[in-house]
């Protein structure tokens, strides 16, 4: 087969081997597990499922009640692997202690009858024993010193663990205690509560945050694995989980923070001042030098030499100013010229290359449309090519690689600056890495232009030979810059990067298929889920529990084959229906049993 890049290009791919790795819509649809982090978007109607799930997880293995699971995943930040490896590691005992939850309920042996008074040690006053309530930990006070209690707490904002009165206690609060209570008089903070214990969930949960979207969609986005990735939520917003802001990888957060501050303030506007003006003695103002002249005068009125800024008067000749004299050399200011002009010449040649394939990609993001209208003219053709599949693909493949080769001009502005790694490598190291990054960086950017140029050719008008021909370069530049977006990670993963003593440098990996689309959370039981978690109850031992355990909630009603992550749950699966947000979490229990 001839080569279809020329002999002045030096990869070459067959049709069949350039197709690897490219999505293709009419491919097998037969569904591949993926790979790597996998992200899930919580509504307002899965966010109770949601939480629902990891609560679920922690009673069946601890024998606990959903307060006491809940007050333990608040403070693991809603981590249920870590709180396992606590469980492992230091036992019941220490964990319960560290979260505030107490091991045994304090039974009396000899309560005190419904109408005897009891003495509350909070307001010092005698009150019947049916107007008080004792916590899990033991201690009792009168319903009213609890009332007001939960409710300073909750209007300071710190009801998701809201501690009992009694000093030196860090038992946490029963939340069906503080609900009840509060309810009979302020309503609205009982609404509050739970809406702050429901919210918990994403507040404190480092795997879940909200989506960024201006205005917001209301949707919340849930990593399983590595938190440093970029995903797209089903508002069609693309950004770093990370940082929420745009996506940005090859840079790291902190590499796209000074970027984006950096091209916002006027730092460069103040290097320019400073490397072609001088200020003038009197007013201070820039001036800026239109002629060969040594005296400048300022609009004030005000004459000073170029050379120094030291204030003269008006006579003067071609080559000296009567009265003044600065022919000796002042190191410092030379210094500090120079350098802040060579650093703003080095900010506007990685500037000026980033905001260009910024805006190519831009203007190529209006192709989709026309391209389209190509393809609907091309297959109206009486031809034996009728699958234009490749087209779509090399129009996102020209996108990701466009977007790519934007960020890494950043990345390499830092990368081989002064600003961040300046300790970490010696200058020969750096300017042999960055010789071997930008060789990869020109590479990519000329694929990258030979593709957007194949892609943008009216193949409408051609004939069959001349279609084919272009369908084999988008075929092969497609595959060609896959693979060198591929190496340029790897290489600033690995030899860049993965050098570095300083580990704060993270970056989202590279997906072939573009950024990760999260798909809606539907929770499920998955029965590979539960073997594990027995398996880790036999490995720790079920002694020692608090209470005894809730039955699941529907949990009696799955398939033989568990339910996979794709499948949406049946509603006889959560007891009928979905949850209702306004409901609290007991009476729903009470509906699902």
């Amino acid at each position: 087969m001839e080569d279809c890049l020329g002999s002045d290009d030096e990869y070459y791919y067959s049709d069949q081997d350039s197709l690897d790795g490219i999505e293709n819509e009419d491919s097998d649809p037969q569904w591949i597990p993926p790979k790597g982090t996998t992200t899930k978007v919580i509504t307002k109607e899965s966010l109770l499922s949601a939480q629902k799930e990891d609560l679920r997880r922690v009673m069946d293995l601890l024998f606990l009640r959903e307060h006491h699971a809940r007050t333990l995943l608040i403070h693991y930040r809603w981590d249920v692997e870590k709180l396992f490896a606590v469980l492992v590691e230091k036992g019941k005992p220490c964990l319960f202690s560290e979260a505030g939850v107490s091991l045994v309920e304090h039974e009396d042996l000899d309560p005190p009858l419904p109408n005897s008074p009891v003495m509350c040690a909070i307001c010092i006053e005698d009150v019947p024993s049916v107007d008080t309530t004792k916590m899990d930990c033991g201690h009792c006070f009168c319903n009213s010193c609890w009332t007001e209690h939960f409710v300073v707490k909750i209007n300071e904002g710190q009801s998701k663990r809201i501690k009992c009165m009694a000093h030196k206690c860090n038992a946490i609060c029963d939340e069906s205690v503080v609900r009840n209570l509060v309810s009979k008089r302020h309503p609205h903070l009982a609404e509050k509560f739970d809406r702050f214990l429901l919210e918990s969930y994403i507040e404190d949960n480092k795997r879940v945050k909200w989506c960024p979207s201006t205005p917001h969609c209301g949707n919340a986005i849930r990593v399983e694995d590595d938190e440093f990735c970029e995903i797209e939520c089903t508002c069609g917003l693309q950004f770093c989980f990370s940082c929420l802001s745009q996506a940005h990888s090859p840079c790291s957060c902190l590499m796209w923070e000074l970027w984006t501050k950096k091209c916002r303030d006027e730092s460069e506007t103040v290097n320019w001042i400073t490397v072609h003006t001088k200020p003038c003695p009197k007013c201070h103002k820039p001036v800026e030098k239109n002629g060969g002249c040594n005296l400048v005068s300022c609009i004030c009125g005000q004459a000073f030499c170029w050379l120094c800024g030291g204030a003269t008067g008006r006579d003067h000749t071609w080559s000296s100013i009567a009265g003044h004299s600065c022919g000796r050399y002042k190191e410092d200011k030379e210094q500090n010229a120079e350098r802040a002009k060579r650093d703003l010449y080095r900010y506007m040649h990685y500037h000026n290359r980033y905001k260009a394939h910024t805006d190519s990609f831009k203007l190529e993001s209006n192709l989709k449309e026309s391209i389209q209208k190509k393809v609907a003219v091309s297959e109206e053709k009486d031809s034996r090519l009728r699958d234009f599949s490749w087209v779509n693909n090399g129009l996102s493949r020209l996108f990701r690689s466009r977007r790519v080769l934007s960020y890494s001009y950043p990345f390499a502005f830092y990368m081989f600056g002064e600003e961040l790694f300046k300790d970490e490598m010696t200058k020969e190291e750096r300017e042999i890495k960055q010789h071997l990054f930008e060789d990869q960086q020109q590479q990519l950017e000329e694929n990258v232009e030979k593709l957007s140029k194949f892609l943008e050719a009216p193949f409408d008008d051609y004939n069959e030979n001349e279609v084919m021909d272009i369908r084999m370069q988008v075929i092969n530049l497609s595959a060609i810059t896959d693979t060198l977006c591929q190496k340029m990670y790897d290489c600033i993963e690995s030899d860049l990067l993965g050098s570095l003593q300083l580990g704060i440098h993270n970056i989202a990996p590279y997906k072939s298929k573009g950024i990760e689309k999260a798909s809606e959370l539907t929770v499920c039981w998955v029965n590979k889920a539960n073997n594990a978690d027995k398996d880790l109850r036999l490995h720790c031992g079920t002694s020692g529990g608090s209470t005894e355990p809730e039955q699941p909630s529907g949990s009696g009603s799955s398939d033989e084959s568990g339910c996979s992550s794709r499948k949406r749950a049946r509603k006889g699966a959560l007891g009928g229906g979905f949850f209702d947000l306004n409901l609290p979490a007991e009476v729903i229990d009470k509906s699902d049993s």
